[in-house]
């Protein structure tokens, strides 16, 4: 069986790293929106993504996540999470996990030890996608203009999570709370987000969150 190599792609301490909406410069924004501003964002910047391939109904597959993640593999549609790692159910056969920015080598390396001698497939995509957390008594008004995908709590508990066309193009939406819901984003497509996301929250109030 030949050796797998997991490879560090965090830019070294000399290199500047730039979060998909740095030219948005939200930093500038922070404390400026309207008082009690129906919807407050916030970019979650750095976070190491990772989609993860396997047998869901292998059982020693599901035993070694466990294990190596301390998350039990999530069904259909489905998102579990603990702390600042969440694992997110995408398909048969696949699932996003997102963990803090730093560990993605480690908690990699954690997956492939565990599951030594199954079917496993691990890619850090975290250059080509970001997270958005929003939240507020107004965000869910807010999905409701920019997706067709039934968002009311009966059909959108928390803890669910789907992709879905958003304003056009494709993410995924998940529920973590209440009035918290999260986008996962598309590097090439945050711009345009946030243009989208101010419009639709403009008469509600926008804040934005360090």
């Amino acid at each position: 069986m030949s050796a797998i190599n997991v490879f560090e792609q965090n830019p070294s301490g000399n290199a500047r790293a730039e979060s998909p909406l740095h030219h948005a410069d939200l930093r500038s924004l922070v404390g400026k929106g309207r008082q009690n501003a129906g919807v407050t964002l916030r970019e979650h910047k750095f976070l190491g993504h990772l989609t993860l391939r396997g047998d869901g109904h292998d059982e020693a597959f599901a035993s070694a996540v466990q294990k190596a993640l301390g998350l039990e593999l999530p069904g259909a549609l489905q998102l579990v999470s603990s702390g600042d790692t969440s694992l997110q159910w995408v398909g048969p056969d696949e699932w996003l996990l997102i963990v803090p920015g730093g560990q993605e080598v480690e908690v990699e390396q954690k997956l492939r030890d565990a599951a030594a001698g199954l079917h496993i497939q691990v890619v850090n995509v975290s250059g080509g996608q970001s997270l958005l957390e929003l939240r507020g008594p107004n965000v869910r008004q807010v999905l409701m203009k920019s997706t067709s995908y039934d968002v009311h709590p009966n059909n959108f508990p928390v803890g669910k999570a789907v992709g879905t066309v958003f304003a056009k193009s494709q993410l995924v939406i998940r529920r973590t709370g209440e009035e918290t819901w999260e986008l996962v984003i598309r590097r090439s497509f945050s711009d345009y987000w946030w243009l989208w996301l101010q419009d639709a929250s403009a008469e509600y109030g926008l804040a934005i969150e360090a």
